[in-house]
């Protein structure tokens, strides 16, 4: 069995105590295994990517990571309440047994949130050290053929690239010098290409700065982001494509949600919601290939929502001989739980990446994000159905020969190019 170490940032958050229990729940047939892209499935789908490519059993992925609050993940998925707690139960030894290690934070780049589980390690090459350490000791402790390190902690404040992230020289000088603008998140990235372990940022921080995209080509390291692609941004990208595809003219598109978890405090604060909501707001344009004028994107916290997200559309359309007409949609979901499956999908599909060769950034993985990677200059491929042919395409260009051997023709999309027809 392929036995996958997922290492998390942000063990005990909403997400992360959600998708570990879903994963435990599934592997002792007490949830049923749906929303999963590499979950082999009854329905009769064509290209199916289950068919290409050979993927790590849920039974073969095994949790841990880092974070600040509760004393294990059972602790942390009683506090979300996504699952209630008679179906936790379940799993509660399971659970009890992920105890986060010390989190690398600052208060400078999260606001609202606080905890006690920090590293006690002040600078940031001993930070690095210490999730290396982390890390080591996980696949040993746990006899893991591979790890794959997933991002999903709270959101950081907004910051544009400084000149310490623009070459690698410069950014491990940084690290010398404990630069404050070398975040958390790019200091568990950097620890991630050290060790080879495929990264992934499924949050909107800054971690794709041109340093790190050097470091992980260098270290030969896949990496994939930002920004899951979860509720109202997986919606906008999928209608943007019929008016498209039909000429509607899009007037303009009025977003608004509301969430009272985690997530939901944390956006709260000014910095980090711009960081969201300029992640949220740049799918639109790209896809119908002008500009939206009117086109409005608002987060709001919400505490009584809990992780019961609300998201609400007012669309604007001309159609036929100038006739105006309007579309609304109210989206009420589980945020964790339209996120967990993602991150399910994203470590098995990085997971065959790491065993094809492959480095870099990983464009045939853009449909699972909002703002997906790419190079300075390049445009991304936000239209949810061209991002699922990039990735059926990167498929069938490693499909599998023989159970548990990919022979690698490609290196990966070069560049985020337009899928063939």
């Amino acid at each position: 069995m392929n036995r996958i170490g997922v290492a998390i940032v942000g063990i005990n958050g909403a997400v992360a105590s959600t998708l570990v229990a879903g994963v435990e729940l599934m592997k002792r047939g007490l949830a049923p295994r749906i929303g999963m892209v590499t979950e082999r499935t009854d329905a009769c789908i064509a290209d199916a990517i289950t068919d290409l490519l050979d993927f790590a059993p849920l039974e073969g992925l095994v949790f841990g990571g880092w974070d600040l609050q509760f004393a294990d993940c059972y602790q942390g998925a009683l506090h979300h309440r996504v699952f209630q707690p008679h179906v936790l139960e379940g799993v509660r030894a399971e659970l009890e047994r992920l105890r986060p290690w010390p989190a690398v934070f600052a208060n400078a780049y999260v606001a609202n949130i606080t905890g006690d589980n920090v590293v006690r390690a002040r600078t940031h090459r001993e930070q690095i050290a210490a999730i290396k350490h982390d890390l080591e000791a996980f696949k040993r402790d746990n006899g893991l053929d591979r790890l794959v390190m997933v991002n999903l902690a709270s959101t950081e404040g907004f910051l544009d690239v400084q000149p310490v992230h623009q070459d690698l020289r410069a950014f491990e000088a940084g690290l010398d010098a404990s630069d404050p603008a070398i975040t958390p998140a790019m200091r568990y990235f950097y620890a991630a290409n050290e060790l080879q372990v495929p990264y992934c940022n499924f949050t909107p921080s800054l971690t794709n700065v041109p340093a790190l995209d050097t470091h992980a080509n260098e270290m030969a390291n896949p990496f994939a982001g930002m920004d899951g692609k979860t509720g109202q941004t997986l919606l906008k990208t999928a209608l943007a494509a019929m008016f498209r595809l039909r000429r509607l003219f899009i007037e303009g598109w009025y977003s608004t949600n509301f969430l009272g978890n985690g997530d939901g405090k944390v956006l709260d604060a000014p910095s980090s919601n711009k960081t969201k909501v300029l992640s949220k707001s740049a799918v639109l344009d790209s896809i119908v290939g002008y500009r939206v004028e009117n086109h409005q994107v608002h987060i709001h916290y919400y505490k009584p929502r809990g992780d019961s997200k609300e998201a609400w559309d007012n669309i604007d359309i001309v159609g036929f001989a100038g006739i105006p007409m309007q579309i609304k949609v109210n989206f009420l979901c589980q945020d964790s739980a339209l996120a967990a499956p993602l991150v399910v999908d994203l470590v098995r599909l990085l997971d065959v990446a790491r065993r094809c060769g492959e480095r870099g950034i990983q464009r045939q993985l853009s449909m699972f994000f909002k703002a997906p990677y790419t190079q300075a200059g390049e445009s991304a491929v936000h239209d949810l159905f061209k991002q699922e042919k990039l990735l059926l395409e990167w498929a069938r260009a490693h499909a599998t020969t023989s159970i548990g051997k990919a022979v690698p023709r490609t290196n990966g999309a070069a560049t985020h190019v337009e899928p063939s027809p």
